[in-house]
């Protein structure tokens, strides 16, 4: 069905801002406020113009920009629908450099966590060559060996234990990257319908796993050093959960991490609660701090992988934790190792053994410290040492990154995250997604003016 055009279009007469983005963040606003539901149709784009009293091509690229950011698809002869809510799915969609406004050359990208790339490392090719030079070419576009599904599992335990987690590599199942892991170990330990406890302010793909599992997400009030223990308590009383899905060490988005007396108290209330903490420690080794997991040997299960220390593309992560809980994950194998290609795990392994990994991982601390100081500089604020910043600003998020994309720069606003009804004041910045750290500056000098305008 089509809704009144009045309920959820802005006034665009006057406007300073680019129209067509006041009219897509209009959509944007309307969808996560319930009053554009999925399947809603939305007037052809002469109508609407001649409603708004604007010219056709505005409404044009405000559609086009809608579906790039997948809040509506068009078909031609069909007209135009609104999409499943799916607000994080546009942090994958906003790569594309093009021109923008305010004399900006390109879009600089700061919105999606990416490691840093070295342009003099060499290791994927050295890598490739050593597997050809051992004459493993056949076996790499074969189906799993068990040997090689064995060694990954020893490479796993051999990468957490410098987590400060002792595991053996029978606690350990290989998985094609945490994202996979946390929907394998969700699978296994959450049924439909399910309250998984959370951070208030969660990563995106969590939000896309709770809707891909019809899982329910019960939010958790949060500090400056992520969940409070009061708040699990009051969680784990009121809804009864089974499970916990959280990022005690540079919690993402808002790079958070558990001090060690915080980290005592959580890991007690869950235990007490006979809570399962599923821990998604994908950031940790940018720290020196180690899981949580550390403390619940019977509650907790781990899900780390290369992708944010080492390299995204790899595909390589792992899942590990006591075998009552592994248990029916490791039963789940077309859901764990078996999506890991040969290759990736042929080539990750060889990363860990030979210290490639630890190596890249090094540069990785080092190079977001480096730019860290750079956006402490242009921004003139204290960050956290993290590649992701949660920047707290004084406007509404989602104008604030409007304006922002306005003159060249992205950025991701506080309800991508969101949880509960709260929405916080901030904005998601990544210090890593950058090309260079020329590039990098520039975005955050774009920023800086915008935040302060």
């Amino acid at each position: 069905m089509t809704q009144p055009v009045e309920s959820w279009t802005p006034d665009l007469a006057g406007r300073n801002r680019v129209k067509y983005l006041a009219l897509v963040e209009a959509i944007a606003a309307a969808v996560a406020a319930g009053d554009l539901k999925p399947g809603d149709r939305l007037p052809t784009h002469r109508d609407l113009a001649w409603r708004l009293g604007v010219n056709t091509s505005t409404i044009t690229q405000a559609y086009r920009e809608a579906a790039r950011r997948h809040l509506v698809s068009g078909e031609v002869g069909r007209g135009t629908y609104v999409l499943a809510d799916s607000a994080e799915a546009a942090l994958f969609a906003l790569k594309a450099p093009g021109p923008g406004e305010g004399g900006a050359a390109h879009v600089v990208d700061l919105s999606t966590n990416v490691p840093a790339t070295d342009p003099e490392d060499t290791a994927l090719a050295d890598a490739l060559a050593a597997l050809l030079a051992d004459g493993e070419a056949a076996a790499l576009t074969a189906y799993h060996p068990p040997a090689l599904l064995r060694r990954a599992a020893a490479a796993g335990a051999h990468w957490l234990a410098g987590r400060g987690l002792p595991v053996r590599p029978g606690d350990v199942v290989p998985c094609a990257g945490a994202q996979q892991g946390l929907l394998a170990v969700l699978l296994a330990l959450a049924g439909p319908g399910e309250t998984v406890l959370v951070e208030a302010s969660t990563f995106p793909g969590m939000k896309a796993l709770a809707r891909q599992l019809r899982l329910k997400l019960h939010p958790l009030p949060m500090d400056g050093e992520g969940i409070t223990p009061e708040g699990l308590e009051a969680a784990c009383r009121q809804t009864a959960s089974r499970v916990a899905v959280l990022v005690p060490v540079l919690q993402n988005p808002t790079a958070a991490t558990m001090g060690p007396e915080r980290r005592a108290s959580v890991a007690e209330v869950a235990q007490r609660h006979g809570v399962t903490v599923v821990e998604d420690d994908v950031y940790g080794g940018l720290t020196d701090t180690p899981p949580l997991a550390a403390l619940l040997p019977a509650h907790g299960v781990v899900v780390t992988g290369l992708a944010k220390v080492a390299a995204p593309g790899l595909r390589f992560g792992c899942i590990a934790g006591p075998p009552r809980l592994l248990e029916p994950v490791r039963a789940e194998v077309h859901a764990t190792s078996w999506p890991a290609s040969p290759l990736m795990l042929s080539v990750a392994c060889r990363w860990i053994e030979d210290g490639t990994a630890a190596r890249r991982q090094a540069w990785q601390r080092a190079e977001i410290a480096e730019r860290r100081r750079l956006a402490e500089r242009i921004l003139g604020r204290t960050l956290a040492p993290a590649p992701h910043q949660w920047l707290a600003v004084s406007d509404d998020p989602a104008d604030v990154a409007e304006r922002a994309r306005a003159v060249g720069v992205e950025v991701v606003p506080a309800p991508v995250f969101a949880v509960g009804r709260e929405r916080p004041a901030a904005v998601r910045v990544s210090l890593t997604a950058a090309r260079t750290r020329r590039d990098l500056a520039v975005g955050l000098e774009r920023l800086a003016a915008v935040l302060a305008g």
